[in-house]
């Protein structure tokens, strides 16, 4: 196998991960949402999950590869929803860093996307986002048939890292698999607090903007985000669902 097949090889293995832990930790919409991951190589090519596929189905094997536009760039019998894709094909676009996207249309998620708020600073966790989650206003469904979104959500995103689909759900992007994993998860944790907080019906502490501030700068001095849990999450795989890798 030489060089960029073990590259690719490593990234399907990567993504096909990221698919069966988010059904594990029960941030699926059935068949809906995407992960997608930039292939090595200047062609502009993605890995994306098979159209009608549960994610907790995706295998190595199973990924298909789109171009920009996700079209497939591959012999392929499996089905792909390049609707889908318009989303990831803007981030990727506009930012380098971005090698991984993820969209999820969790409970939370979409709770806290109905809100005006957005992500509240009550927990550590959430304060881990502070200053770095963006707003995107929702237009319908995200489709090529709605002339200048795309623009409209590379401009919303700007250089931040997580976004908030406003009436719709939540986005991460890294430069890895694991660090895009890393947030979406973590992004997940905030919504989930932030519902069950205000659940309580009782008034709600907010640190002081000094707090927060220093609470952010301390998660941001972290380096390798995300790849010591990921190392974790791949041996849970490893033993539970072998199967990932095919």
């Amino acid at each position: 196998m030489d060089t960029i097949q073990a590259a690719e090889q490593a990234l399907r293995e990567d993504l096909a991960a990221a698919y069966r832990l988010l059904a594990i930790f029960d941030m699926t919409d059935m068949v809906y949402t995407h992960l997608s991951v930039r292939l090595p190589g200047p062609d502009h090519r993605f890995l994306v999950n098979p159209y009608g596929y549960l994610f907790e189905e995706i295998t190595a094997s199973s990924l298909v590869v789109v171009d920009a536009d996700g079209l497939p760039t591959q012999p392929t019998s499996q089905p792909v929803n390049p609707a889908g894709f318009v989303i990831h094909s803007a981030v990727h676009r506009s930012r380098a860093d971005a090698a991984c996207v993820m969209h999820t249309h969790t409970l939370a998620g979409m709770a806290v996307a109905a809100q005006q708020e957005g992500i509240l600073p009550l927990n550590q966790i959430s304060m881990e986002f502070h200053e770095d989650v963006a707003f995107h206003a929702y237009e319908g469904i995200a489709a090529d048939d709605n002339l200048g979104e795309r623009e409209r959500l590379v401009r919303d995103l700007g250089t931040r890292n997580a976004m908030i689909l406003q009436n719709h759900g939540l986005l991460t992007v890294g430069r890895t698999v694991a660090e895009t994993f890393y947030r979406i998860y973590y992004l997940e944790q905030a919504c989930r607090i932030q519902i069950a907080a205000q659940s309580t019906g009782v008034p709600l502490h907010v640190p002081s903007a000094e707090r927060i501030a220093r609470a952010q700068a301390q998660f941001a001095a972290e380096e390798d985000k995300g790849e010591l849990v990921w190392r974790a999450l791949r041996r849970k795989l490893d033993r539970e669902q072998p199967d990932y890798v095919e």
